[in-house]
Order: C-alpha cells, then sequence, then structure tokens
C-alpha cells in the first residue's frame, strides 16, 4: 500500500506555484531555501515526476506540475476543514484582502463592516485595485484573498457570482446621443473596455474611449456629470445612473464573471469565515434579487 503524501511538501510546492520562486514561497512557509529546495526534491522522488522548471530567476510548473496543483489545493482545503471540524478555538487574527473598486461601494459597507460585527477578533486590511493589479498582489504574497473579475485567464479561482453587465448614462444627459459615442472605462487591460470595445466594432458603431480611469468612482463621476457612456455590472450601478435599453443601438454585453482566490496558506479559520460571508452576502446585495437594474440605480 502506498504512503499517503506529505501535506507539508503540498503546502511548500502550492506556494512555489502562487509565487514563482523558491526565495519568496521559503518566506511564505518560514523555511529556509535549502529545507524548500529538500521538499521538493523529496515529492519529486515520491511522485516520479519532474514538478518544477527552473528558467533563470522564474519557476514554473511543467504539465505534472499543473496537474498536480489543483489537486494539492483541495487537499490543503479538506486537511483545514478537518481541523476546523473538531477544533473549538475563538476565530480571530488577521487577513489582508483585495478588492476592485467596482465592488467595494456595496461591498464594503454593507458585507464587511457586518463580518467585524459577527467576528471582532478577526481584523480585516483592504486594498482596492484593478483585478490584475489584485492577481500579480497575489503572485508577490501582498493578500490572503481577492475578489476579481474572471476573463484574466486565471484558472485557478472561485467563481461565485455572475452578474450582467449594463450600459449606462446619465439621466437627461446628451452623451448617449453623441457621435462618435463617448466611453469611461478602465485602462486597456481591463477586460470589460476590452469586451465592450470587440462589441461595439463588432456592429460598426463609431465611439472614441473619451475618459480613462482605475477608478470606479471616477469612472461613475463621469458617466453622472454626462462626460460619457459607461459600462458596469449590476452591483456597480450608482444612484442617478439610467440603464440604457436594448433598444438604442448598442450590443450586449458579456455577463460580468466575479470570482475569489485565496493564497495557498487561507483555507479554514478565519479565511473560510470571510469567504463564507462575502459568497452568502453578495447574493444579497439591493439590485441582486427581485429588482429591475432601473430600481438599482435610482
Amino acid at each position: 500500500m502506498a504512503s499517503p503524501l506529505d501535506l507539508d511538501q503540498l503546502q511548500t510546492f502550492c506556494a512555489i506555484a502562487d509565487c514563482g520562486s523558491f526565495t519568496e514561497a521559503a518566506k511564505r512557509v518560514y523555511k529556509t531555501q535549502s529545507a524548500v529546495s529538500m521538499q521538493i526534491k523529496r515529492l519529486e522522488e515520491r511522485l516520479g515526476q519532474v514538478l518544477l522548471l527552473r528558467e533563470g530567476r522564474r519557476v514554473t510548473l511543467t504539465n505534472e506540475g499543473e496537474a498536480l496543483y489543483g489537486r494539492a489545493r483541495r487537499m490543503l482545503k479538506i486537511n483545514a476543514e478537518i481541523i476546523d471540524l473538531f477544533s473549538d478555538t475563538d476565530l480571530s487574527g488577521n487577513i489582508r484582502f483585495g478588492v476592485p473598486d467596482d465592488y467595494a461601494v456595496k461591498l464594503l459597507p454593507i458585507l464587511l463592516s457586518s463580518f467585524q460585527r459577527t467576528h471582532p477578533k478577526i481584523t480585516v486590511d483592504v486594498r482596492c485595485q484593478p483585478s490584475e493589479e489584485l492577481l500579480e498582489g497575489m503572485r508577490s504574497g501582498r493578500y490572503d484573498i481577492i475578489v476579481f473579475t474572471q476573463g484574466t485567464m486565471h484558472e485557478f479561482g472561485e467563481l461565485f457570482r455572475t452578474e450582467k453587465m449594463y450600459w449606462v448614462a446619465s439621466h437627461g444627459g446628451r452623451a448617449l446621443s453623441s457621435d462618435p459615442l463617448p466611453l469611461a472605462s478602465g485602462p486597456q487591460y481591463c477586460i470589460w473596455r476590452a469586451e465592450a470595445v470587440e462589441a461595439l466594432s463588432r456592429m460598426n458603431r463609431d465611439f472614441r474611449i473619451a475618459y480613462t480611469s482605475s477608478n470606479a468612482t471616477a469612472i461613475s463621476s463621469a458617466v453622472l456629470s454626462d462626460l460619457a457612456v459607461g459600462f458596469l455590472p449590476e452591483s456597480a450601478l450608482q444612484p442617478g445612473m439610467r440603464v440604457i435599453a436594448e433598444d438604442h443601438n448598442l450590443p450586449r454585453l458579456q455577463d460580468a464573471q466575479i470570482a475569489l482566490l485565496r493564497a495557498s496558506h487561507a483555507y479554514g479559520g478565519i479565511y473560510d469565515a470571510l469567504v463564507r460571508h462575502i459568497t452568502e452576502g453578495m447574493g444579497n446585495l439591493p439590485g441582486s434579487r427581485n429588482e429591475t437594474p432601473e430600481q438599482a440605480a435610482e
């Protein structure tokens, strides 16, 4: 009978895969670099496969490493669940949390404030950044948990919410009737911008990028002040915005996919508590149930 895999080795393997560096992984798992190297050597010998490739300073996964990574994460998750099942310790500690400011307007005051009331011994340090910057921050070890927009070529996120995307304009404004259509959007790497531009181009609708910002509040301000037309997911609609009906010669946009990503250590305990609070709470945000988009935006 084959002996079970060493969870500590799998934890180290996942840390290296997350950050692409033995040196950085050693800091995350609180081991020396030589100890980390020895763990990976033993794991590779145990499985009879090369799992990691060193390419200069960067470490990448082999095909076998890719196959192991998702399974290793599931084992770490189950291990954390078992520990929690038999633990009677009060939840306490600190979580480094990242969220795009598209969702922060509603997510922070509604969800995180209630989380702090129900879990007073858990502190949450929050940073608002665009999804791509959050993903890079996760790779460099700045976060324990992030919420981000799917479509970023990152396959390990836990998709937990899908929302409609809407074209929005100022009530009574002129931006919607302008030609070319002025747009307020995120920077070039923004997945929503790429999809909106592609959709407009397919229908030969003239447009120009009139206002660019990585800050969702700034984009909303540009829309509300009638500088441009924007596009936002349902939960990011703001009071005073006009949701544009489909008969205004604008293409339908793909749904927004909202996902959550954890660091490889962020399972069980305080991390599961925050994840449950976010995923359950976002399903109950105003505008997500039994309201039309117009009602949600008014």
